[in-house]
């Protein structure tokens, strides 16, 4: 409040002195005093209040101390909202297991399923180490399984076991496939993992170049640009294009082409990528106890630590405790403040009361004039001869003409609402 009141006595005319400074609260017309109190308070003490209380320097340290604090952790909010911008994935293993049981025919049965052999195949899997408290299920991982029977077996329209992603997909702890038979059979596995965000097999050409084989649009690019720089491919006159050597030209098929066409060419040297492809043969002897196979896969997954990033940045639990302290040390600044404003003023009026009720005075006059907008000289109007020049009869007259024609309005008024 103290700055506030600093700032409009500066611009109200010529600086005032100490005394006048003091007697702010006494002095202070209501619509100054309102546009303080509506201002913002600091929350930092005045140098004078310091000099008088010395303990208040340990509660400037703590403030000192909260804005580095507080400029660390939106240093730190920023680079996490950064980093959410970029995907933060893990490698982990996730432990395929495919097994298979066998129903021999029974001839006393009585339903169909019983009285023919049968197998029955499983693939499921877990992810090893999961510190997760809510646990993937097992087709999270993959966008397709496909299972190939042998085709002499099954004949070339049930051969094939197929499950696809779609945007209505279940998910699932793992597969189950049901077929007759009596024999061992012999199948594949194809497993196409769920890219997030998509991946690529790149071409062949341009995988040796980069020494990428599979890998997100963005890194492909960021390879390509990196191999630009390295071997000082981009024009010296004309920044935007590059000149392709022998191995860009092989790949992109022209001498000189610009940066910005590069994704628009990568469409038709980006493949999908490949598959797993696992053999296991199931087996129906039930002498064979390795029914059992474990394989573990790489596979990426969200890294925990992007949720607690972001339940940091959507956290508001602090907030409302933080604004109450805050605006608390506002009213004590702003009593402090008052408290010191009151204290020197009465110390001033003690040593010179004379001098200090002409400075009040002179002060108050200044005050006027800042919220009438009306700019005069003090010395002459301060003298009975200023208010006997020709301009006071005429406004003296006005003065009055404005207060009949407001009384007569009010009268007018009144007569109107009676005659009603």
């Amino acid at each position: 409040m103290h700055g506030a009141e600093m700032s409009l006595k500066q611009d109200s005319g010529p600086p005032t002195s100490t005394k006048t400074e003091q007697t702010a609260y006494l002095r202070k017309p209501f619509i100054v005093h309102l546009k303080i109190l509506m201002s913002d308070c600091p929350l930092s003490l005045s140098e004078q209040i310091r000099e008088l209380v010395p303990e208040s320097q340990a509660y400037m340290d703590l403030l000192a101390f909260e804005r580095k604090l507080d400029q660390t952790i939106m240093r730190k909010r920023v680079d996490i909202q950064e980093a959410l911008k970029r995907p933060m994935k893990q490698k982990r293993k996730l432990r395929l297991y495919i097994s298979n049981t066998f129903n021999p025919a029974r001839p006393d049965a009585d339903d169909s399923d019983g009285s023919i052999a049968s197998w029955e195949l499983r693939v499921e899997g877990k992810l090893l180490d999961d510190p997760g408290k809510q646990k993937k299920k097992f087709s999270s991982f993959f966008k397709s399984l496909v299972i190939e029977l042998d085709k002499d077996l099954y004949g070339p329209d049930n051969h094939l076991v197929e499950w696809h992603r779609t945007p209505t997909t279940q998910e699932t702890d793992g597969f189950q496939v049901k077929r007759p038979g009596d024999v061992s059979v012999r199948c594949t596995l194809l497993l196409m993992l769920d890219y997030q965000p998509p991946q690529f097999k790149l071409d062949p050409r341009l995988a040796r170049l980069l020494g990428i084989h599979t890998q997100t649009r963005s890194c492909i690019i960021q390879a390509l640009w990196q191999y630009v720089k390295t071997n000082k491919l981009q024009d010296s006159h004309d920044k935007e294009y590059i000149n392709c050597d022998k191995y860009f030209q092989q790949i992109f098929d022209c001498p000189r082409l610009k940066f910005s066409e590069i994704p628009q060419r990568l469409t038709n040297l980006l493949l999908p990528p490949d598959p797993i492809v696992i053999n296991h043969v199931i087996s129906v002897d039930p002498n064979d106890q390795k029914k059992t196979a474990c394989y573990d896969i790489d596979v990426e997954v969200e890294d925990p630590l992007k949720s607690q990033m972001s339940s940091f940045l959507l956290s508001t639990a602090n907030q409302q405790e933080i604004a109450s302290l805050d605006n608390k040390i506002h009213e004590t600044i702003e009593s402090i403040n008052q408290l010191k404003i009151q204290r020197d003023f009465m110390l001033s009026f003690s040593r010179d009361p004379k001098g200090y009720i002409q400075d009040w005075l002179k002060s108050q006059s200044r005050d006027l004039k800042l919220m009438t907008d009306v700019v005069g000289n003090p010395e002459e109007e301060r003298r009975a001869a200023f208010y006997h020049e020709p301009w006071s009869q005429e406004a003296v007259s006005r003065y009055f003409y404005c207060k009949i024609q407001q009384r007569r309005q009010e009268l007018e008024q009144a007569l109107a609402v009676r005659n009603t």
